[in-house]
């Protein structure tokens, strides 16, 4: 049990590193009141657990998307920075509160969907050790991981909304999460390496 657990842990914080920042620079936006931290939280969750569903299901032998297409995810991201950059472009002129329209409009469905890209690749990871655990290493590492996110919110949401960060990040923060999920797609999209696929599968 004990060894479950501990592998658990150290699976779990080798595979979200990235999501913490990605959910420090969300709290950042909460902390300004442009996204509820409760969306935050549990569209963290909601994508989580999809995650880990998808590799319950993998693990059983059945292939929801072919991995090789799995990078597509990364358009998620891509397409809310965007979002988010041409209405912080709009509102540039506006006071502060208009400004956080643009951080607004993540919403509870867009962290989801946030995190699901962001965590595909967990899945070629988790579901070796879905498939490899007896049921009740496996019931418990799930358990371990749920704990966890909580965990990650928790610290983000201290990083996110400590004082020191808010100040060192004022000049910057309308444009921050804008940035960071383009940044994000576009690293998904590249690394996974789906859009050499794409133009190899088109000529």
């Amino acid at each position: 049990m004990i060894g479950t657990i501990v592998a658990a842990v150290g699976l779990f914080a080798a595979t979200n590193i990235d999501d913490l920042v990605v959910l420090t620079v969300l709290f950042v936006a909460s902390a300004r009141g442009a996204l509820p931290g409760w969306k935050v939280v549990a569209g963290q969750y909601a994508g989580f657990v999809t995650l880990v569903a998808i590799s319950v299901v993998a693990a059983a032998g059945l292939t929801i998307v072919p991995d090789k297409w799995v990078g597509f995810l990364g358009l998620i991201p891509l397409a809310i920075g965007i979002y988010g950059l041409v209405r912080t472009l709009r509102r540039r002129g506006d006071d502060d509160d208009d400004d956080d329209d643009a951080i607004s409009a993540v919403g509870l469905l867009g962290v989801a969907g946030i995190t699901i890209a962001n965590g595909a690749d967990n899945i070629s990871l988790y579901t070796p050790v879905f498939r490899t655990n007896p049921v009740q290493d496996t019931v418990v590492t799930i358990i371990v991981f749920l704990v966890l996110v909580a965990v990650w919110c928790l610290i983000a949401r201290f990083i996110g909304t400590s004082k020191t960060v808010s100040e060192l990040l004022e000049r910057v923060e309308h444009w921050l999460v804008p940035a960071v999920f383009i940044g994000l797609g576009l690293y998904i999209l590249i690394e996974s390496g789906v859009l050499i696929r794409l133009v190899e599968a088109l000529s």
